[in-house]
Order: C-alpha cells, then sequence, then structure tokens
C-alpha cells in the first residue's frame, strides 16, 4: 500500500458519524480520516471501486447484496452505494433490513460475488459503516481493504458525474426483496436448519431444561433485527418462555443490547434496579445459577447472556460460552477446534486436558474475522453429512461466536458465521448438556484505553515500545518469580505488542495495541487462575498512564 494512503477501514469495516450532504469524494475522505464522518458520497466511491476489482473476490459473476439494519439513514447509503457499483457495471440485489448474519446467509444463498453490510454494529444510531464479504461469506482481508483505500483516493480525483436521470436508475436494484419478509424468512430457515446440528453436536434439550431458565426469559436484541422475531421462534421451537423488550428503547443501542454490557459486568441487586440499561433494570431475583436474560448488539452478530447469583446478577460471556459448546461437544466423543482472541479468558486455552476429548487452541487477533480466518481450513475435516458439523469454534469475550454453518447451495460445503441468534441456541443446547466438572476455572483479566492518543507514535517495534517493555518486565518482576519472557505478533495485528511468560506456577499475556477506529490505545493483561491478583490492576493503569502521556 502507498504510505501516504491512509486506510479508510478499521478493526470490522468502515464505520462513522452520518453526514448526508453529497460532497466532494475527496473532501468525503479527508471528513471519514479527520472527523469520522461517511457520507453517501463516500459510499458511491466505495461502491465504484468494487466494481472495479471485484475479480479479486473469489467465486464468479458480477452479483452485489445489500442489506442494512434499522439506522434511519441507511436506506440513502445503500442507494449510493449502488449507485456506485452500478456504474461500474456489477448487479446489485437489495434485501433490506436485517442482521449482518442475515447478509451473510443471503450472499451465499443468492450467489453473490461480494455482500455488504451497512451498520455500526453495537455504536450510536447517529452513526453507520459499511462491513464487506466474499462470495463465501468472510470479511474482507486487510490486504484487500487497503487496496480498496488506494483505489478510492485516486478514483476520488478523477471527474465523474451522472445526470438526474442516470442517477435514478442506477439507484435502483436490479432486484428488489426488501419490501417482502425475504430477509426474516431466510434467516429463521437457516437457524431451523442450525438447531438441528446443534442438537447432533450437543444433545436435545432435557425434559427438565425449563428449571434452568427464568419465566419468562428476558431477550434484548438491541432495537435491532431480530427483535422482530427471535422471541417467538424461542417460544415455539425450545418450550422456553421468551419476551422481547428492546421495543421500549428510546433508539437501537441506547441503553439496550449487548454493546452496552461489559463481558464481566455483575450488579447486586440494588446496582442493577438503578441501571438505565433497560434490560438489567428489568431483572428479577432467581435462584442462583438460573439464565434470567440474553442480549444481541444491534447488528445481531453477538450475543452475552446474564445469570443470577446470590447477590445480584452476572455476565456469561463469549469465554464462558465457548467453554459450554467445548464442554458439551467433547461428551460426544469428538475432537475440537478452539479459537480465540487475545482478549479473551487466559485460561479458556489453557488445560485443555480437562476435556475427554483433544481439543486444538488457537490464539488469533482481534476481530471475529480473524476466527474465521484461523479456522477455514478445519472445516475440510468435516463429514459431508447435513446432519454432522464441523467441530470448530471461534469466541471474542464480547460475545462473538463464530460457528460452522451448512452452506445453502451445497450439501458438503461449510462456512463460518457469528450469528447472535444461533450463539443463543447453541448456549441452550450446551448449557442443559455439559458437564461442569470440566469447566474453566475463571482467570483474571483487565483492560485499559488511553484516550485521545496520537496513533502514529506506536507501532509495536520501536523505542516507545522498548520503553513500555522494560517498565512492564519491572512491575511484574516485583511481584512474582517471572520466567519465560517472550514479546511477539500476530498476524492482522501490525502494531500488537504480545507479551507472554509465566509468573510462579501461572500464565500472564500483555497486549498493547491501537484502536483500528479511534484515538485509542488499549492495554489488556491477563493472568490465569494461579496467578494472585493483588498489584495488577496498578500494573495496566500505570502503562496506560504512560502511554498516554507520551502519545498525547
Amino acid at each position: 500500500m502507498n504510505l501516504m494512503v491512509t486506510r479508510l477501514f478499521g478493526t470490522d469495516g468502515i464505520r462513522g458519524k452520518v453526514d448526508t450532504s453529497v460532497i466532494d469524494e475527496e473532501q468525503a475522505i479527508e471528513n471519514l480520516h479527520l472527523n469520522r464522518e461517511i457520507s453517501p458520497s463516500l459510499f458511491r466511491l466505495i461502491g465504484e471501486v468494487l466494481g472495479r476489482i471485484y475479480d479479486l473476490f473469489p467465486g464468479q459473476g458480477s452479483e452485489v447484496v445489500i442489506g442494512w439494519d434499522q439506522r434511519p439513514n441507511n436506506k440513502l447509503l445503500a442507494e449510493y452505494l449502488t449507485l456506485g457499483l452500478q456504474i461500474s457495471g456489477m448487479k446489485v440485489t437489495h434485501i433490506g433490513i436485517c442482521a449482518t448474519p442475515t447478509l451473510h446467509y443471503a450472499t451465499l444463498d443468492q450467489s453473490a460475488r461480494i455482500g455488504c453490510m451497512i451498520t455500526a454494529s453495537h455504536n450510536p444510531v447517529s452513526e453507520s459503516g459499511l462491513k464487506i464479504f466474499d462470495s463465501n461469506g468472510y470479511k474482507t482481508h486487510p490486504d484487500l481493504e487497503d487496496q480498496i483505500s488506494e483505489l478510492a483516493e485516486h478514483l476520488a480525483k478523477e471527474e465523474r458525474e451522472i445526470d438526474l436521470v442516470e442517477h435514478q436508475i442506477l439507484t435502483t436494484p436490479n432486484k428488489d426483496l426488501s419490501k417482502s419478509d425475504w430477509a426474516k424468512n431466510h434467516h429463521v430457515s437457516i437457524l431451523n436448519e442450525r438447531f438441528e446440528q446443534f442438537k447432533n453436536l450437543f444433545g436435545d434439550l432435557p425434559e427438565d431444561h425449563n428449571s434452568r431458565f427464568a419465566t419468562p426469559l428476558l431477550l434484548d436484541s438491541s432495537k435491532g433485527f431480530a427483535g422482530e422475531w427471535l422471541a417467538g421462534w424461542i417460544n415455539e421451537n425450545t418450550g422456553i418462555e421468551c419476551i422481547e423488550i428492546s421495543k421500549q428503547a428510546e433508539e437501537m443501542n441506547h441503553n439496550c443490547g449487548a454493546g452496552e454490557i461489559s463481558p464481566t459486568q455483575s450488579w447486586t441487586f440494588e446496582q442493577a434496579s438503578q441501571e438505565n440499561h433497560i434490560l438489567i433494570k428489568q431483572l428479577k431475583p432467581a435462584e442462583p445459577g438460573t439464565i434470567v436474560a440474553a442480549a444481541l448488539d444491534g447488528d445481531g452478530d453477538r450475543c452475552l447472556i446474564i445469570r443470577a447469583t446470590s447477590t445480584g446478577f452476572k455476565v456469561v460471556d463469549g469465554d464462558e460460552i465457548a467453554d459450554l459448546v467445548v464442554n458439551a461437544g467433547t461428551l460426544f466423543g469428538n475432537e475440537w477446534v478452539l479459537a480465540a482472541s487475545i482478549e479473551s479468558d487466559l485460561s479458556l486455552l489453557s488445560n485443555l486436558v480437562r476435556f475427554p476429548c483433544k481439543v486444538v487452541p488457537i490464539e488469533t487477533a482481534v476481530g471475529d474475522r480473524w476466527l474465521s480466518f484461523a479456522l477455514q481450513k478445519h472445516l475440510k475435516d468435516s463429514l459431508d453429512k447435513k446432519t454432522t458439523s464441523p467441530r470448530v469454534i471461534g469466541v471474542e469475550d464480547s460475545g462473538h461466536i463464530v460457528l460452522p454453518s451448512n452452506h445453502p447451495m451445497s450439501e458438503v460445503s461449510w462456512t463460518l458465521v457469528g450469528d447472535g441468534a444461533a450463539t443463543l441456541v447453541a448456549f441452550f443446547l450446551a448449557s442443559t448438556n455439559h458437564e461442569p466438572k470440566n469447566s474453566m476455572i475463571r482467570g483474571w483479566k483487565k483492560r485499559i484505553s488511553a484516550q485521545e492518543v496520537n496513533r502514529d507514535l506506536w507501532d509495536g517495534r520501536n523505542s516507545l515500545s522498548d520503553e513500555v517493555e522494560n517498565i512492564a518486565k519491572q512491575r511484574l518482576s516485583a511481584l512474582g518469580d517471572l520466567k519465560n519472557w517472550t514479546r511477539s505478533r500476530l498476524n492482522g495485528e501490525p502494531n500488537l505488542m504480545l507479551i507472554q511468560a509465566n509468573l510462579g506456577s501461572g500464565e500472564l499475556s500483555l497486549g498493547i495495541r491501537n484502536s483500528g477506529t479511534q484515538a485509542k490505545i488499549s492495554v489488556s493483561l491477563r493472568l490465569s487462575s494461579e496467578i494472585e491478583i493483588k498489584g495488577m490492576k496498578e500494573v495496566v493503569e500505570d502503562i496506560a498512564q504512560y502511554l498516554k502521556s507520551n502519545m498525547s
């Protein structure tokens, strides 16, 4: 990539505040870089770029599927994305309002070359963005995103005006499914199929399963697409009484949904009653261990669970969900592959001998696409029967769970997708069929971000990185017997400094990385359960403060 070109994409696509003005394209690029603003002009530009380089995507043809979530300006952005795509000769299908996993499924179902989801995930409703998928349903690789960014910058300098008649014609898709229930019906159909696949992996719901769930189970879909149908599906297919509550929210992702909940969060009864979050404040005391609620994020690709405790409520995060899934799955006598990001609980990938079958661990960069990239090769080992599924899972603690799904156009092919609804269904089955004694013993982790910093001053290899490594080594050495210190990097994290070591009989991992979308840098320390946590919070705080002071 030309070093003078700045990448348009962050960790998970393009995101920013929406400005509905139709502006000069060079200005549109500058606004994204300087102000995190996106515009119709930017979406037209990206559409044209995709049409010029579509042959870099796997697959055949020139079909593009576009979907969007409920954000108020997304239809306008879809029109301008369509305009750019059709100017460059692509054929466009609109599926309308949907979840991100719906767009994944639709891209495969429609045999599209490219899938485009217009969303900003769990970000505020005033923002939007773009996630791009290839014909296999996988998100784009950063190398391709760099090419898109570079071509966009060059193309923005060219004069490519069109008249009003052409504009009207080219903003109209070749196929429009958005005015029907196609997206909902298709997602429901896929979930029905996956439910049966999950039963083969984890076993069916036992007769007494209702005793494990609150009546009713509260579901908060963050006022997103799943809020229209998922609670009804659960009632009909699982026998678990479930009600959707996010319709009470003022708007998507505001005081609702998984995006407003921390993976490590807990509340006393009193704290929960005083929360602004519409789900948390409605929780009712229940027998400790009872599952009382579930939350998805706005674009439906994440899921977190809420469990009752003796004093209040606690989040069951992505790490614990994945541990339950592997726990239940290995009881059936099959090897599993478990991929987890560098921000997952360190205990998740350690001590895997606790399971009755072999579990292959993989550690990845942050972002669910890296989970999919790491697991792709393991899909080839699957049995070619629809009633079986590859035994692979990827996880982020935020509730991104990547699981296999049968390819809708092939009975012998599989794909990988993060679907909050499917995660919830897998959790229902696994949580009622696992072996408790095989569960992981949770470690400790602390993540702090230094805000409003100049990210250009950190690359994980420079003198500042060396200074931070020395500070970390000094501070951690004072807390115990430090040995086996290593410093490394990971594919997908160009500025990550990953430090791994043993402290006494336990393991630790320290990761420092720039945000992909905002002016901040995060410091994440993870400890296995054998390590005493006294003084560890201060280590993270001091490193974050040092970075703040030296990167302002």
